[in-house]
């Protein structure tokens, strides 16, 4: 399957198109073709490829062919997460990793990556550990320009964190029953909650 996915230059210039946070719902075959900015065939056996693999959906629209990421696709989430850690936020953050200070666990929300916008009781980013608020807040500006919107985010304390877990404190409950990404850390030890 994975050799389906990610063999061609063109097949990964089209999920990144896809799959980057707040991307288009629908796209016509010749917009993607501008915007991965190679031929008009090769997009084509890209889009067939995909579409068969069950990672896009095509849907006719009068004369025109429009594609979208197909729902309740087993890959969807994964792809999500991998192209993010590459080319959104997440990959913003781990290439300051070492800057960052020490996180523990960095989770990214699902939600988020599908084009919510959030409110201000809904958390984007969790950061656990110890954090540099300086270079984390620069990492945050730099990606809400790109995406042209607000990122909700929160580091806390390792203590901080673990207290609040145990007092079942609804903020961090929320947080950790959404669907989400992690950037960094173990999702294993982190984000279980018992109950």
């Amino acid at each position: 399957m994975l050799n389906d996915l990610l063999v061609s230059e063109v097949r990964v210039k089209v999920l990144k198109l896809f799959f980057s946070a707040g991307a288009a719902e629908f796209y016509h075959v010749r917009e993607i073709t501008r915007r991965v900015g190679t031929e008009i065939n090769a997009v084509r056996r890209e889009l067939i490829r995909l579409t068969k693999a069950g990672v896009l959906k095509k849907e006719p629209r009068g004369n025109r062919l429009y594609y979208r990421i197909r729902d309740y696709s087993a890959y969807t989430g994964d792809l999500y997460g991998l192209i993010n850690k590459e080319e959104g936020i997440s990959g913003a953050i781990l290439a300051e990793l070492d800057r960052l200070g020490t996180p523990k666990i960095i989770i990214l929300t699902k939600p988020f990556l599908w084009g919510r916008i959030s409110s201000s009781s809904e958390v984007d980013l969790l950061l656990v550990g110890k954090i540099n608020l300086e270079v984390l807040s620069n990492i945050i500006k730099d990606a809400e320009q790109k995406l042209g919107r607000e990122i909700n985010y929160t580091a806390l304390t390792e203590d901080e964190f673990e207290f609040r877990k145990k007092r079942k404190d609804p903020f961090i409950v929320n947080i950790l029953l959404e669907p989400r990404i992690v950037v960094f850390g173990d999702d294993q030890k982190y984000c279980q909650l018992k109950i």
